[in-house]
């Protein structure tokens, strides 16, 4: 049986051009076309879909919302973000919400339909300029965790306070050692994650 695929895209001349290639397509029909996510919302969930071609700069709800509503209303339903954003954001968002592939709108049909068979034979379709930030953002985050590896237990609890808020003397206090001290740890937490400020040095404990 023919899989049965969406459009979910606001520029109405690229929606016909999508919509023209999947029906011309042997394994593929259209399922509906849609110019904002909120149509989507409330069209798809009554519908019989597989998977939905999905643009991320959308009126109202984003594409990334859209995908996140969608997938809880339908488990199986399967999303390919199909935008011109390269974002490193937006492609994560995407990803996180529920999507399984990214591609650009740039690469062209052909791109679009090798992307929607990869998709249903259990693979996670994108270009190659997407697949290279994931891969690199990736390598960051063991950089990130190797960094806080070297941090001792003591270094630990102070940065899980400071990621609550709390101030140096909140720290000295919760932990009953001297303010002095506490700078000296912060000192060291700074120099082993190669940050300057308190923010940074959150920031990749709350990523780790």
């Amino acid at each position: 049986m023919k899989k049965r695929i969406g459009i979910v895209e606001d520029n109405r001349d690229l929606r016909e051009a999508l919509a023209m290639m999947i029906q011309f397509t042997e394994q593929y029909e259209l399922a509906g076309t849609f110019e904002n996510a909120e149509s989507a919302i409330e069209v798809v969930p009554k519908i019989a879909i597989d998977a939905l071609l999905m643009d991320v700069n959308l009126p109202g709800y984003n594409g990334y919302e859209c995908v996140s509503i969608l997938k809880a209303k339908k488990p199986n339903l399967l999303f390919i973000m199909c935008t011109s954003y390269e974002d490193d954001e937006i492609i994560f968002k995407s990803l996180k919400a529920g999507a399984s592939g990214y591609i650009l709108k740039t690469e062209g049909p052909t791109k679009i339909i090798d992307a929607l068979n990869d998709l249903f034979d259990g693979g996670s379709p994108m270009s190659s300029s997407i697949a290279r930030k994931v891969v690199a953002s990736f390598s960051k985050l063991d950089t990130i965790d190797e960094s806080i590896q070297l941090l001792t237990p003591r270094e630990n609890e102070i940065l899980e306070l400071l990621a609550t808020g709390k101030m140096n003397k909140e720290v000295a206090d919760n932990l009953q050692i001297s303010g002095g001290t506490v700078r000296k740890h912060i000192q060291h937490i700074y120099e082993k994650l190669q940050v300057n400020t308190r923010v940074e040095a959150v920031n990749l404990y709350l990523k780790r």
